[in-house]
């Protein structure tokens, strides 16, 4: 959050990151923050007062409509650039609720109000790095983040397939040239060449 992009908007006052250890919420010597689970079963739960007690914190005074809270679970609904767009253009603050264990109490999401929100469809051992490629894709929608607005790909017509210098690289033996194509400096011709080349790499998945 300090580095590259997200660090040069940081220190311009662009966007703004705090970051809250849930441990510090612990009512207990021990900063105990889960506990087992109701009904039996294998692992822990968070438990969902220091979780509450956080988000508060994050949270202040500032008006809760503008606020978005989302809770990183793999069972969420797929998070995507469609969403990371929407989420900057409505919300001011965003507070995402990184999870660890066997889950979060359910209580959490029904008090806050919460969305549930998955980055695929796998799982991984905590919600930090997940919640960390939320906020980078939504930090991307915000205007000044990025300098200019065709700096954010999917405004304009990729292919996936770059080449940079030199036009012709050879390696071990064999050499591989830039498509004449790219290097006619026609737009227009350069244009339907990269999108023929994304449905193509599209059909083949």
């Amino acid at each position: 959050m300090h580095e590259s992009v997200l660090g040069r908007a940081t220190k311009q006052g662009v966007l703004d990151f705090s970051v809250y250890d849930v441990r510090d919420f612990a009512k207990n010597k021990w900063n105990k923050i889960d506990d087992r689970p109701y009904g039996g079963g294998p692992g822990m739960v968070m438990e969902a007062t220091p979780i509450l007690a956080a988000v508060k914190k994050a949270i202040g005074k500032k008006d809760r409509k503008k606020i978005k809270i989302a809770i990183m679970a793999p069972r969420g609904t797929q998070f995507t650039n469609a969403t990371a767009r929407a989420w900057a253009k409505k919300y001011e603050h965003v507070v995402l609720i990184a999870g660890r264990y066997e889950g979060i109490d359910a209580r959490v999401k029904k008090i806050l109000r919460a969305e549930e929100i998955s980055i695929g469809p796998y799982v991984v051992t905590g919600g930090e790095l997940p919640a960390l490629i939320v906020a980078d894709a939504i930090a991307r929608q915000v205007s000044g983040v990025l300098g200019k607005g065709e700096s954010l790909e999917e405004t304009r017509v990729s292919s996936g397939e770059m080449y940079t210098r030199p036009e012709v690289l050879e390696y071990e033996g064999k050499k591989y040239k830039v498509p004449n194509v790219l290097l006619s400096g026609d737009p227009k011709k350069i244009d339907a060449w990269k999108m023929d080349a994304e449905q193509t790499r599209n059909k083949r998945g």
